[in-house]
C-alpha cells in the first residue's frame, strides 16, 4: 500500500480508506477527544450495544460524504471540501453527546457547530491545558487544510449551517423553466440536507449498536439514483422505495430509540448531576465522557450522588407521564411557553418547592414548542424525486407512506416528570397542581 494511505476497518461501511491530510486530521487531538464521547450519551443503560463513539461517527459520516461526492460528480476540489467537513462535522459535540447539548449552549453561548468553527480557525483552544506539553505550538486545523489547498471558511460553513434554502420541489424541472442562481447547495446538502452523509451513517450505526433492527437503510441504491437538479440533491423515481426505508427508519429509530423515555430521564439525571456542580464548563467541548464523570465525582455531593446513581443504573422514576395523545390544547401551550432550558429549571423549582425537595430532585423533560403546538415533522422529512419526464417533486406528494411520516408524532410523549423513588408520592402531587393537571 502507498506511503500515506491507511484503510481503516469500520463494521459498517468496511474498509474506510483515509488518505493525505486526512490522515493527519484524524490523528489529530481534536480528533481523537471523541474516542471517548458515546454516541448516544448513556443510553447504554437501556441498550446495552450502545458504547460506539463520536469519532465511528465521524469516520462512517467521512467515508459516506465521499461516496456521495462521486456519485454526483463532484470535482476534486468541492471533494476535499466536503470529506474534510464529513470528518469534523462533530468535533465539538461535548462529553456524552447530546446529553450536554444544551447545558453547552447555555453556558458558551454557542452550539457545536459554531464552536466547530473557532475550533477549527485556532479561535478557541483545542486542548486541555494539561496537555500543553504535548500539543502546545500546533498549527490550527485551518492551517492544516488550507496547505493543502481546502478552503477553511467553506469548510465551516459546510458544517456550522444545518439550514438551506432549497427550490421548493415543484417548481424544479430539467429544461431550465425555473429561473435560479446557482448556488452550489448540492454539497452543503451531503452534510445538511433531506439525504446526507450524516443522518445515514447514525442511523444505520445506531440501529447496529443499539440492536434495534429498524435503522436498515439501502444506501448503495441512494447513491446509485443520486443526482443533481438545480443545486439541489434528488433521488431518480426508481430509488424512492429506498427514500422511503430512509424515511421510515428515521422515524422509528427516533421513537424507539432517541425519545425513549427512560433514555431521556437518564440525559435529565446527568443534566442535574451538572448544573448542580457548578463547574466552570467555558472549555467543556474539550472534555470526553471520563472527563466530566471524574469532575463530577470529586465535587462530591449531589454531583457524586446522581452519578454514582448513573453508573449503578439507580434511576429516577416516572412521578407524572402525558402522552401526546391525552395532550389537551392549553397544556401543551403551556409546555411549549416552558420548554427552553431557563424555563424549564423555573417550572422544576416550582414543583420543588411544591414537594417539598430540592431543585435538583425534579426534572421535566419536554419535546421542543414546534412538537408541542402540532404534530412533530422531524427534520429532513422530505425527499425530492426527479420523474422520468424530468420533472421534480417532493416525495410526499406521491407516497402514502411518507405523507403518513410527516405527521406522525415521534415522541409519542408531552411530558415527562421524573424524580428519586424516595419522593415519587409528593413529586406526583406538586407536579399535577402545577400543571393543572
Amino acid at each position: 500500500m502507498a506511503a500515506g494511505v491507511k484503510t481503516v476497518h469500520d463494521p459498517l461501511h468496511g474498509g474506510v480508506r483515509v488518505d493525505g491530510f486526512f490522515l493527519d486530521l484524524l490523528n489529530r487531538h481534536e480528533m481523537q477527544r471523541l474516542r471517548g464521547v458515546k454516541q448516544l450519551g448513556s443510553a447504554n443503560l437501556v441498550f446495552p450495544g450502545a458504547n460506539h463513539t463520536r469519532f465511528e461517527h465521524c469516520l462512517g459520516t467521512y467515508a459516506l460524504a465521499g461516496r456521495m461526492a462521486e456519485a454526483i460528480g463532484l470535482n476534486e476540489e468541492d471533494t476535499l471540501a466536503v470529506r474534510t467537513a464529513g470528518l469534523l462535522h462533530d468535533i465539538c459535540h461535548g462529553p456524552f453527546s447530546h446529553s450536554t447539548e444544551e447545558i453547552m449552549e447555555d453556558r458558551t453561548g454557542l452550539d457545536h457547530m459554531e464552536l466547530a468553527r473557532r475550533l477549527i480557525k485556532g479561535q478557541v483552544r483545542t486542548y486541555q491545558g494539561r496537555d500543553e506539553d504535548l500539543f502546545g505550538g500546533s498549527d490550527s486545523i485551518a492551517e492544516v487544510i488550507a496547505a493543502h489547498g481546502v478552503d477553511p471558511d467553506e469548510v465551516c460553513d459546510l458544517i456550522a449551517y444545518p439550514t438551506t434554502t432549497p427550490k421548493e420541489a415543484n417548481q424544479l424541472d430539467l429544461d431550465g423553466n425555473v429561473s435560479y442562481f446557482p448556488s452550489k447547495d448540492y454539497i452543503h446538502q451531503i452534510i445538511h440536507g433531506p439525504v446526507d452523509a450524516d443522518q445515514m451513517d447514525y442511523l444505520v450505526r445506531d440501529a447496529h449498536y443499539t440492536g434495534v433492527a429498524m435503522g436498515n437503510i439501502d444506501i448503495d441504491r441512494l447513491l446509485d439514483t443520486m443526482r443533481v437538479v438545480n443545486d439541489c440533491i434528488v433521488i431518480a423515481r426508481s430509488g424512492a422505495p429506498a427514500a422511503e426505508g430512509l424515511m421510515v427508519s428515521r422515524a422509528l429509530m427516533y421513537s424507539s430509540v432517541y425519545y425513549h423515555q427512560t433514555v431521556r430521564i437518564i440525559k435529565c439525571m446527568l443534566t442535574k448531576a451538572v448544573e448542580a456542580a457548578d463547574l466552570d464548563l467555558q472549555e467543556i467541548y474539550l472534555w470526553d465522557d471520563a472527563d466530566l464523570t471524574a469532575a463530577l465525582i470529586a465535587k462530591g455531593g449531589v454531583p457524586s450522588y446522581l452519578v454514582r446513581c448513573l453508573q449503578n443504573r439507580v434511576l429516577y422514576k416516572k412521578a407524572v407521564s402525558v402522552l401526546s395523545s391525552d395532550t389537551s390544547n392549553d397544556l401543551a401551550a403551556f409546555l411549549a411557553r416552558n420548554s427552553s432550558y431557563r424555563k424549564r429549571q423555573e417550572l422544576e423549582q416550582e414543583i420543588a418547592d411544591k414537594a417539598g425537595v430540592e431543585l435538583w430532585q425534579v426534572s421535566v423533560e419536554t419535546p421542543s414548542p414546534s412538537t408541542l403546538l402540532s404534530k412533530i415533522k422531524i427534520g429532513k422529512t422530505d425527499v425530492s424525486i426527479l420523474d422520468p419526464d424530468g420533472k421534480v417533486r417532493s416525495l410526499v406528494r406521491s407516497s402514502p407512506i411518507a405523507r403518513a411520516l410527516q405527521s406522525r408524532d415521534a415522541f409519542g410523549w408531552s411530558l415527562v416528570v421524573s424524580c428519586p423513588a424516595s419522593c415519587r408520592d409528593a413529586v406526583t402531587v406538586a407536579a399535577k397542581k402545577v400543571l393543572s393537571l
